[in-house]
């Protein structure tokens, strides 16, 4: 049965933009809604995770979970879902350190 699934995506080529937009709807720029069935869902991730690249993708779609919902990522991302006795949270990850000075290099004052 076909249920309502949420595509968010960040810095991915535009041909896959292009092939989302052909079962989903693009409510904002990377957002894309639509009605799918499982199947369709299962291949345009498929598609997803194959292409992302240096981008980034998050899928939402119902599931008989607690939360009514399940959560897949692809691609870098600073929010990384996490399973917590059964419920998906989020947890940050910690930022990408700056370039550190070489150890007998000093810093200009």
């Amino acid at each position: 049965m076909p249920s309502m699934t949420v595509l968010a995506t960040t810095a991915v080529p535009p041909s896959l933009r292009g092939a989302l937009s052909r079962w989903t709807v693009e409510v904002v720029p990377g957002i894309f809604v639509g009605t799918l069935s499982a199947r369709v869902r299962d291949e345009l991730w498929s598609a997803v995770t194959a292409v992302v690249g240096e981008g980034a993708a998050v899928l939402i779609h119902p599931a008989p979970t607690e939360q009514g919902f399940a959560l897949r990522t692809a691609g870098s991302r600073r929010r990384v879902p996490v399973d917590f006795d059964g419920l998906t949270l989020i947890r940050m990850a910690a930022p990408q350190a700056p370039n550190m000075l070489a150890k007998n290099e000093q810093r200009p004052r």
